[in-house]
């Protein structure tokens, strides 16, 4: 019943929607920004992967000490 009754009353204060949107828009925000972080990191991981294959040397080819 409390829940219900805290439920109702939010709803009745004008600054909710414009506190909510406000809230949306900023989340969305960081989402861009974690997604365009997400990309930048996996192209340098790609760029660091390609540059290392070429170092690599095959265990055939070492010899024992």
């Amino acid at each position: 019943m409390a829940k219900a009754l805290i439920g109702h009353l939010q709803h009745t204060d004008p600054r909710t929607p414009a506190r909510l949107a406000a809230e949306n828009a900023r989340l969305r925000a960081r989402v861009s920004e974690l997604e365009a972080l997400a990309l930048r990191l996996s192209r340098e991981n790609d760029a660091l992967a390609a540059d290392t294959a070429h170092d690599v040397v095959p265990e055939a080819d070492l010899q024992p000490a």
